[in-house]
């Protein structure tokens, strides 16, 4: 049986450049797809709207996130499920790590 183990997520996660959003697949299969994202203070994933349902958990930083109409803050520890087509966007407010999960099975 094959499995994937990560210690720690974060140590994932290199160096961000200033003024960039960097993204890094981690896991892929026909269930899931995980992406670990990094996005420097000030950096913003402007609305946009996914085909599958998702997942988004806030591992370190402070963001300001949007989704549909709402708007909040997201901190450590922040998770969200949205499902298809909700228009969302995120706005670092620091230095923001944050693991993407896109549910790719109804």
């Amino acid at each position: 049986m094959t499995y994937t183990h990560l210690p720690n997520i974060l140590d994932q996660l290199p160096e961000i450049p200033a003024d960039s959003i960097i993204s890094h697949t981690l896991f892929s299969d026909d269930a899931v797809k995980v992406i670990l994202f990094g996005f420097a203070p000030g950096q913003e994933l402007s609305e946009h709207t996914a085909s599958h349902p998702a997942v988004l958990h806030f591992l370190q930083g402070e963001a300001r996130l949007t989704l549909g109409d709402d708007e909040m803050d997201a901190q450590p520890g922040t998770w969200v499920h949205m499902p298809a087509h909700l228009p969302h966007s995120i706005l670092a407010q620091t230095e923001v790590a944050m693991l993407l999960l896109l549910l790719l099975t109804d």
